[in-house]
């Protein structure tokens, strides 16, 4: 019986913090900061660096991409902004004079921006 009720306390403590773990304004004030520019305000690939980049900035509203941010919520995200495509976004940032400050993302603030996009884009389809 104690052991019981001692892992339902676990597991509720588990979904309790797992539903607070995404904290959607930081995630909209990230990607306003660092990813505008290039993906615009509708995650469309619209922003004025969009077709600046080679390849240009993807539409990330589409049905794949809402997949792959579903199946791997923050390997996504996390795989763009630690490890970007070569130096494609720094060289595309630099070449347009757009200077971003280092930032030392944490995982929190890796769930917040992968929630904020989802939001937006389970919005947009």
């Amino acid at each position: 019986m104690k052991i019981s009720f001692i892992a339902s306390l676990g597991i509720l403590s588990l979904i309790q913090t797992s539903l607070s773990f995404a904290d959607n304004v930081n995630g909209k004030s990230l990607y306003s900061q660092r990813c505008i520019m290039c993906h615009g305000t509708d995650l469309k690939g619209t922003g004025p660096l969009a077709n600046k980049s080679n390849p240009p900035t993807p539409d990330l509203t589409t049905s794949a991409f809402k997949k792959r941010l579903n199946d791997y919520p923050g390997v996504i995200v996390s795989s763009i902004i630690l490890r970007p495509n070569g130096d494609l976004i720094p060289r595309t940032l630099q070449e347009n004079g757009v200077t971003l400050s280092p930032y030392s993302w944490r995982i929190k603030d890796l769930r917040d921006i992968n929630q904020y996009m989802s939001g937006v884009i389970s919005k947009t389809r």
